[in-house]
């Protein structure tokens, strides 16, 4: 497990749903990606129509050349992690998995344009710009193709041993280099006279959109983006270790369920890593983390913090948010996916009069770190029952076990899951072949990559 990978334990990166109806934040999970192809689609609609004249297969090659500068356009695009976009792909790890697509969609298109190589040597007059235009094309194609596919692979083929993540981002760096090369294909590679100027203005737009957005994640976001926090206090429970932040400036403004980027450039572990925030907010803009010793980064962390140390905080981000008018509700934890939960619990009010059922799954009773608060937050909410279990001493939570903690039939109500991505499909399986399916269920992706 990479060390964002193993924060994702910390934080899953965003929200899903999942239900035989669709409300309006999976509409919004369909805007993005359909925009996007919508996007894609356009430049090689204009690609075509702009080469028409020079044969079919010229067209095409055109077509697919177009399209891929969209593609990757976008893709750097969604990497900047655009305030307006999020909601649209219905949260951030939907944002990088569309990213992701459009990355190998973008080489796909590469590839078909290399191999249908455009034929209007006879319509152009050339030029040695344009002669060198082509040349850098195909060295961007070959870098591509590379960085694609350390993007793609995870683990190394027929071996045990996984990419490193510092590695892994280090080489990601360079696709906007490989972008701009690609950019200056386009716009100097030699063109007909009297092409359609609208393809030229789409994709230089997109080129430059695209390296604008890669060149404020390099250098501009690491600057003005994390927000400066000191380390108020930090506890340990086996494991799991939490921390309390204090803003020393303007705090963050969030909604429970949300996560942020948080490092530690004191401490030398200035790689960012996204944990959810595990409380309410507060007036005072303290931030609190339930981190679990996951990974190398997630391990170190806690040997390195004392209390006074800055750290760095950016955000928030994230859609998997307390939905207040859903009147019965499952709440499903497996894990250090309680932070969620967590937060959500400590923004009930006296008005609220949901019907809540917490389950929280772990391994070992110590593993519980957060017991104690949330039953008093119970004790305080009578609509909110909230019930550990741990395998070891309590046996493994299953699909009819869970329908039988649940104080209400749990067909009628909507679960929403946050923890090992096994312990949900055994319990929604387990459901189904019950007749119990929730009306909905709702999920936290936790891989980011």
């Amino acid at each position: 497990m990479t060390d964002v990978q193993a924060a994702r334990g910390g934080r899953p990166a965003g929200a899903g749903v999942r239900g035989a109806a669709f409300a309006p934040w999976v509409r919004l999970n369909l805007a993005g990606p359909g925009l996007a192809a919508l996007a894609v689609m356009a430049g090689a609609v204009l690609g075509f129509a702009a080469y028409a004249p020079y044969r079919v297969d010229t067209a095409l090659g055109i077509a697919f050349g177009a399209a891929s500068i969209v593609a990757m356009g976008l893709a750097l695009i969604l990497a900047a992690r655009p305030p307006v976009a999020e909601p649209l792909c219905g949260g951030l790890d939907r944002m990088y998995r569309l990213h992701k697509w459009l990355g190998i969609a973008a080489l796909a298109l590469m590839i078909a344009h290399n191999m249908i190589e455009p034929e209007v040597e006879d319509f152009v007059r050339e030029t040695d710009l344009g002669d060198f235009a082509g040349d850098v094309g195909e060295f961007a194609l070959n870098g591509f193709i590379g960085l694609i596919l350390l993007s793609w692979i995870k683990r190394i083929p027929f071996t045990r041993l996984e990419l490193p993540w510092p590695l892994w981002r280090f080489t990601h760096r360079f696709t906007g280099l490989l972008f701009a090369i690609a950019a200056f294909h386009q716009l100097a590679i030699d063109k007909p006279a009297g092409i359609d100027p609208a393809l030229g203005l789409y994709l230089n737009a997109f080129s430059l959109a695209g390296l604008a957005a890669w060149l404020f994640t390099q250098f501009v976001a690491l600057v003005l983006r994390p927000r400066a926090h000191v380390l108020d206090r930090i506890d340990r429970h086996g494991t799991t270790t939490e921390i309390i932040l204090r803003p020393t400036g303007r705090p963050m403004r969030w909604r429970p369920g949300q996560f942020a980027f948080v490092s530690a450039p004191d401490a030398g572990m200035a790689e960012a890593h996204p944990f959810t925030i595990a409380a309410a907010p507060h007036g005072d803009g303290r931030l609190r983390f339930g981190i679990k010793a996951l990974g190398d980064w997630t391990s170190r962390l806690p040997e390195r913090l004392v209390p006074g140390q800055g750290l760095r905080v950016e955000g928030p981000y994230g859609r998997f948010l307390f939905r207040r008018r859903v009147p019965r509700q499952v709440w499903l934890a497996g894990g250090i996916g309680i932070t969620p939960f967590l937060a959500w619990a400590e923004s009930l009010v006296e008005t609220d009069r949901q019907q809540i059922a917490l389950v929280w799954a772990v391994a070992t009773p110590d593993e519980a770190f957060a017991a104690g608060r949330l039953k008093a937050i119970a004790d305080r909410h009578p609509g909110l029952t909230v019930q550990v279990v741990a395998s070891k001493t309590d046996g493994r939570l299953t699909a009819a076990r869970l329908a039988a903690m649940v104080p209400f039939d749990i067909a009628q109500s909507e679960l929403f899951f946050c923890g090992p991505t096994a312990l949900r499909a055994s319990i929604l399986a387990g459901l189904r072949e019950m007749g119990k399916s929730p009306r909905r269920d709702h999920c936290e992706a936790f891989e980011l990559r």
